[in-house]
């Protein structure tokens, strides 16, 4: 099965340490400004909310079921991001922090060794996940498992998950996994075997906190650092090894390229 690819609108922005043409990844799926799979978690809040105004005129409670809706909305948001024309870049699946970087033996879905790349989603970042590169998806793999803190080492082994393996533009495989954290129990994946993505087009989503783990071959080239904060679709992870010299070498100015939309 072929999925139809995103129409984009071009877009030159200067971001990061150099000006990057890029484009805006305009279409949004509904056409609506948060993800679907909010809708029924923003009606459940805004109806509390409205019942609330309704049988009580204690101004704080108000006020606090008002919050209580407007973070829910603000938790599903699904802003428009723009994404790098360069054919090399693989960019960050997910909002959040880096927290890990290392090289390390995948015997679950490549099997092969690998350059890992963590990153952590907390409850404040958007939750939409995007795919890194224009890809093939080969297979997606969901397993079943415990809800433990996301950042740490044992949750890419034992937590709820959702993998998603795929050819690059180059013809190389590599993956990125969904993880479930201690409160995320709901894993959204749009990805089946067959289907072709675009770099940065939306492929599912983590509900409340969260992790993405994205493994790449050895020779790609990274371009972000621990604790650097990536969004998806715009910061540029790595580079595929063709626009590599040095074998996973972080970035020499150790700052992640990113590309912002001027329009929010």
């Amino acid at each position: 099965m072929t999925r139809q690819r995103t129409k984009f609108t071009d877009d030159a922005l200067s971001a990061g340490p150099k000006d990057v043409v890029g484009h805006r990844m305009s279409h949004r799926p509904y056409g609506l400004p948060v993800a679907k799979e909010g809708l029924p978690f923003i009606g459940i809040a805004a109806g509390i909310m409205l019942l609330v105004f309704i049988i009580t005129d204690i101004w704080w409670i108000d006020i606090f079921f008002l919050l209580v809706t407007v973070f829910v909305i603000y938790f599903f948001r699904d802003p428009d991001r723009v994404v790098t024309d360069d054919p090399s870049a693989i960019v960050s699946p997910a909002d959040g922090k880096v927290i890990k970087i290392r090289r390390v033996r995948d015997d679950r879905f490549l099997n092969a060794d690998v350059m890992k790349i963590s990153i952590f989603m907390s409850v404040f970042n958007v939750h939409v996940n995007r795919v890194p590169a224009a890809s093939k998806v080969l297979d997606v793999r969901y397993n079943p498992g415990k809800f433990l803190v996301a950042s740490v080492d044992k949750a890419s082994l034992l937590n709820e998950q959702n993998c998603v393996i795929a050819e690059g533009p180059t013809g190389q495989k590599y993956a990125f996994n969904q993880i479930a954290g201690l409160i995320a129990r709901r894993i959204v994946c749009y990805a089946g075997v067959g289907m072709n993505f675009d770099r940065g087009e939306r492929f599912g989503l983590i509900r409340f906190g969260s992790r993405v783990d994205v493994y790449l071959p050895l020779d790609c080239k990274i371009n972000v650092r621990y604790g650097h904060k990536v969004a998806a679709g715009a910061t540029v992870l790595a580079y595929w090894p063709e626009s590599s010299s040095t074998e996973g070498e972080p970035a020499a100015d150790g700052r992640p390229e990113t590309v912002f939309s001027t329009k929010k």
